[in-house]
């Protein structure tokens, strides 16, 4: 395990779970919301999030965190091990809420996201619209390492047994 991808829908503590993994391991940790986002909330030319991207997957070794499906399979022909947090809508929902104004080391603004309409949907949604998407491609890459926790539970039992 030196290239690790960790997906799942946003509130499932993709970044939680990713900073844990790199105490664990010491592999560098990098997050896509750090690649995109601006400190004042805009993003970043595209050109420019997929250069920082690339710069990170040459990496001898690495765990990035985050979805951005338009990246997922290039992130995949990368790694050699994915995590999936495949976890039921209102765990994401919960967890989206309790992060909210707190400060966080993964994203380089503030942000409202439980205020968000659009992204509110986009989780209520998740697992018929992006899930599928994601399943595909586990399938596409089954010869990789692909673990699938279907709760925090699960995720933070593997995280005892590494650390």
């Amino acid at each position: 395990m030196q290239k690790v991808i960790v997906i799942g829908c946003p509130g499932s503590g993709k970044s939680t779970f990713s900073k844990a993994l790199h105490e664990a391991t010491g592999l560098p940790l990098y997050h896509l919301d750090m690649m995109k986002w601006n400190a004042d909330g805009t993003n970043v030319p595209k050109s420019t999030f997929m250069e920082r991207l690339y710069q990170a997957l040459e990496k001898e070794s690495w765990i990035i965190d985050g979805n951005y499906g338009s990246t997922m399979d290039l992130r995949m022909q990368f790694c050699d091990t994915v995590f999936f947090l495949d976890y039921p809508r209102d765990i994401c929902m919960e967890g989206i809420k309790s992060r909210k104004g707190k400060k966080r080391s993964d994203i380089p603004c503030a942000t409202l996201e439980d205020e968000d309409p659009e992204f509110v949907e986009f989780i209520n949604n998740y697992n018929s619209a992006s899930r599928p998407a994601v399943m595909e491609l586990l399938h596409k890459y089954a010869h990789k390492r692909i673990i699938i926790f279907a709760d925090r539970q699960e995720a933070n039992e593997f995280l005892s047994q590494i650390g």
